[in-house]
């Protein structure tokens, strides 16, 4: 077999290999936007992630900062509304937050739903200095969660 028919059947390989997974928030703008960088982080190879919101309100600059400083950079992430979603094919659909549980509309170009909610770190009445840790914790379990998800997909 000739190499260049090695490379298209490779890369027709990786096409169907990849999975594309819908993470799904109220806002798009904290615990989605860090599953959205951690999957893709973990899987870069086998896996295309989006993020949606059922309101959208832009990726909170906390959540940039944070992942960041973990060393997965989200600085070109956007916080897009699930509707632009409405017509795409997802292997997995995940909500993160019980609202968007409640309130995603039903998907029904989607192989499998996942549900798995994470406290919400965005807290208005708090300072930054407050936010960092909550943040971090918050990042460090969707880590967690994102590290061992991947394997399962």
């Amino acid at each position: 077999m000739c190499a260049r028919i090695r490379v298209l059947l490779r890369g027709f390989k990786e096409m169907v290999d990849t999975k594309r997974i819908l993470v799904v928030c109220t806002g798009n703008r904290c615990r989605s936007q860090m599953a959205h960088g951690w999957l893709q982080h973990f899987a870069p190879d086998h896996v295309e992630v989006r993020s949606a919101g059922t309101a959208p309100k832009g990726v909170h600059p906390l959540s940039i900062e944070v992942m960041g400083a973990a060393g997965v950079d989200i600085t070109s992430h956007t916080s897009d509304h699930i509707d632009e979603f409405s017509d795409t094919h997802f292997d997995v659909v995940v909500t993160v937050c019980n609202n968007a549980k409640e309130t995603c509309p039903v998907f029904t170009n989607t192989d499998k739903l996942v549900h798995r909610s994470f406290e919400e770190p965005d807290h208005e009445d708090m300072g930054r200095e407050e936010l960092i840790p909550i943040f971090n914790r918050i990042r460090d379990e969707i880590r967690d969660w994102a590290k061992e998800f991947v394997l399962t997909v």
